[in-house]
C-alpha cells in the first residue's frame, strides 16, 4: 500500500537532517597533547545536532558535563568510566566537560556548539580547581 505524501515527506526530511549531522571523536588519554590526563582534542567546535564520541583510549576515564558550563536547558550527561559512548549536543553554546576521576589533575575540555555561544561569560565564571582553570584558559581563547 503506498504511503501518504505527508508521511513520506516527514520521513525524507528526518533522514536528511540525520544525514547532515556529523560526529567527532574525543580520546581520553593518560598522556598526550597538553600533558598528563587529557582529552584529545580538548576543544572541538560542532553544530547543533552533532555527536561527540568519547573514546577511552586509555582506560579509567569518562566524560561528564561540568555543572554551570552548559546552555540553559541542556541535558546533563556522564559517561561510564572506561566505556565508549556518544553524546548528541542539541543546544548551541559552550559545554565544559571533565573526567570525573581525573578532574583534580586538570582533565577538562570544551565543546563549542554553533557559532556564537551565549553562555561564554557564565561558563568562564564557573569556579575551577587550579589545574582545571589553567587548562581552560587556552581553550576559551579558541572560541570564535
Amino acid at each position: 500500500m503506498p504511503r501518504p505524501a505527508p508521511l513520506l515527506a516527514m520521513l525524507l526530511i528526518g533522514s536528511m537532517a540525520s544525514a547532515n549531522a556529523s560526529e567527532v571523536s574525543i580520546k581520553t588519554l593518560n598522556s598526550g597533547p597538553g600533558g598528563m590526563m587529557v582529552f584529545d582534542s580538548a576543544f572541538v567546535k560542532i553544530q547543533p545536532g552533532d555527536t561527540v564520541r568519547f573514546v577511552p583510549t586509555d582506560k579509567g576515564h569518562n566524560a561528564e558535563l561540568i555543572k554551570g558550563m552548559a546552555p540553559e536547558g541542556a541535558a546533563p550527561f556522564k559517561t561510564v568510566v572506561g566505556k565508549e559512548e556518544t553524546v548528541t549536543f542539541e543546544k548551541p553554546g559552550l559545554y565544559g566537560i571533565k573526567c570525573s576521576p581525573h578532574y583534580i589533575m586538570g582533565m577538562v575540555g570544551l565543546v563549542q556548539v554553533g557559532d556564537k555561544p551565549d553562555n561564554l561569560e557564565a561558563a568562564r565564571a564557573v569556579p575551577q580547581n587550579k589545574l582545571a582553570a589553567k587548562r581552560f584558559e587556552p581553550l576559551f581563547e579558541k572560541i570564535q
